[in-house]
């Protein structure tokens, strides 16, 4: 099993990178998992409890469930990936279950900033966008798909978003083995992506 990870900062694009990479090769073959989904389980916390979790820190995620994930899914047994909701700022107690691929996608924003993950991934990818662009993607995403209000998120990305994303997530992009301009479609990338896959593969 191939792994690989994508990172990159809010809104810079990474799904659209997960997309073309799953377009490129034959279906059935390459498996995702979203960062988002481990985000530690918050069910002892209230609600308002909740909605204070800074979810831009490296703290915010189980890495270490996500990493045991990798090794079952490595050793070939499937795992129950967990369900999580932007609207409640918590598990939902659903599980997907998740088989084997021969590639397996890791993406999200936090991915690089752990040292165990980072040795487990064959190929490490950092997506780089603007960061007016991520702003905008990430406000019509939080109002339209997460229910959130304009202030809301304008003041998360002012107080969380912008200094974790200076702090943790720009500072992996050393540690990327291919780093893509996400301002268009980037053929290029994408084809040395497929490539380094079909070669390993």
């Amino acid at each position: 099993m191939l792994i690989i990870g994508i990172a990159g900062g809010t809104g810079c694009g990474k799904t659209t990178v997960v997309n073309q990479i799953l377009n490129e090769l034959p279906e059935g073959e390459v498996g995702v998992i979203s960062q988002d989904s481990y985000y530690k389980d918050t069910s002892h916390l209230s609600y308002d409890e909740r909605v204070k979790i800074n979810f831009d820190h490296p703290r915010s995620i189980d890495f270490e469930l996500l990493e045991e994930h990798l090794k079952e899914l490595k050793k070939g047994n499937p795992v129950h990936q967990p369900v999580y909701s932007f609207v409640k700022h918590n598990r939902t107690g659903d599980t997907i279950l998740t088989q084997q691929r021969k590639v397996m996608i890791v993406e999200g924003i936090l991915i690089l900033t752990n040292p165990k993950l980072r040795e487990m991934f064959d190929i490490k990818i950092f997506v780089h966008a603007d960061s007016d662009e991520r702003l905008i993607r990430r406000l019509k995403r939080d109002i339209t798909d997460r229910g959130r209000d304009l202030n809301e998120v304008l003041n998360r990305y002012q107080t969380t978003l912008k200094p974790m994303h200076n702090q943790f997530i720009e500072p992996t992009k050393e540690y990327a083995d291919i780093i893509i301009p996400n301002n268009h479609y980037n053929t290029v990338a994408i084809d040395i992506v497929k490539t380094i896959i079909n070669d390993k593969l």
